[in-house]
């Protein structure tokens, strides 16, 4: 039985969100029919409703949702109606990476999640007056009162603990926690740096925080979010407004060694240029911020023989059904502090919640429904 719900619709790129009535599909196999409590919003949406991806437009976005299971399709087996779930990625389960226990680098991740706005099947989610809209975004489309969702997508989650604190879990903090713990995975003295200290950034500090990592550099050009940084677990912050190379600020804090593990999450190649410069020998970064498409980064090629690694990554390389339920119960005990980043907004004020974050006025708005 189909569902008639509410969604933010874009209806072309660069064009505003505007709530539409729309009507998702019935539950299909594997799939399951939520109704939302909060959804994040994140910059992968905005590029998205820019026209920057070509994702089919008009659209239902949103990825980062938590809500409750409403019913489920034929198949499914790991949440029953009433059960509170953290929505994230969807993937096949079947090709190489995700048997071996990485979906985030799915075969078919790109069309599954980004750019396809179908089922896998090709079959579309979402429909408005007869027509069919771009949806299934992320496998979930949650910037609507009801979503549906593949199973693979979702994690059951403990429900003691509020879904609008724990909906950025589902793209954002996983990144950055997880170019932390998964790519960097800093040993006891370890040095680390996060250029960029939005949602993204800010996570991969507080996963910092929680490693034996002793020197944690924060570089942004707003006070503000430094100032954050530095009750979030940052050792030392830049301003990059402030100083006239920021690789040589790192080098002056790390006693002219440079960093062991850099988290550039700006999306900006100058930026990434500048972690390079200042990584220790046999240092890392890992790129988390994404230009647009087609984008290049020159390197100084002597430069990396001393050990360097750049390494990219996508959504922490995160097996969700294991790393989001620990990051429910470290927000649940209070050790990863997610509501400081969180503004929250109604739904249908969407468009606030967009300018705010836009204008830098918001790290993390999370819609509630």
């Amino acid at each position: 039985m189909s569902t008639t719900t509410r969604a933010a619709v874009v209806e072309s790129g660069g064009a505003p969100f505007t709530l539409s009535e729309v009507v998702l599909d019935q539950p299909a196999q594997g799939e399951v029919l939520v109704r939302m409590v909060a959804a994040g919003l994140c910059h992968t949406d905005l590029g998205v409703a820019g026209g920057g991806l070509p994702f089919p437009l008009p659209g239902v976005l949103g990825h980062e949702g938590a809500g409750v299971v409403e019913a489920v399709g034929p198949g499914v087996t790991s949440v029953v109606p009433g059960d509170h779930v953290v929505l994230s990625f969807t993937s096949c389960g079947d090709c190489a990476n995700c048997r071996d226990g990485h979906p985030a680098y799915c075969a078919t991740w790109l069309p599954l999640n980004l750019l396809g706005g179908r089922r896998a099947d090709g079959t579309s989610t979402i429909s408005r007056d007869g027509e069919e809209l771009g949806g299934h975004f992320f496998g979930q489309s949650s910037f609507a009162e009801h979503a549906l969702v593949d199973e693979r997508g979702l994690v059951k989650v403990d429900p003691d603990v509020p879904l609008d604190s724990i909906a950025p879990l589902g793209c954002g903090v996983q990144t950055g926690v997880g170019a932390v713990w998964n790519v960097l995975e800093p040993r006891a003295g370890s040095t680390l740096v996060v250029l960029g200290a939005g949602a993204v950034g800010l996570s991969a500090v507080m996963a910092a925080a929680l490693t034996p990592a002793t020197t944690v550099i924060a570089v942004d050009k707003v006070g503000g979010r430094l100032d954050l940084a530095k009750e979030l677990g940052a050792t030392h912050t830049v301003n990059a407004s402030e100083v006239a190379d920021i690789t040589e600020a790192i080098m002056e804090i790390t006693g002219g060694r440079g960093a062991d593990g850099v988290v550039e999450t700006t999306g900006s190649v100058f930026v990434l240029r500048k972690g390079v410069d200042a990584l220790a020998a046999r240092g890392t970064l890992v790129i988390v911020g994404a230009p647009p498409f087609g984008t290049e980064v020159s390197l100084d090629v002597n430069g990396m023989l001393g050990g360097k690694r750049v390494v990219g990554l996508t959504l922490g390389d995160n097996e969700i059904q294991t790393a989001i339920p620990v990051l429910v119960q470290l927000v649940k005990e209070g050790r990863l502090p997610l509501d400081r980043l969180i503004s929250r907004y109604k739904f249908e004020d969407i468009g606030q919640a967009v300018a705010d974050m836009s204008g830098g006025r918001s790290i993390k708005p999370v819609l509630t429904f």
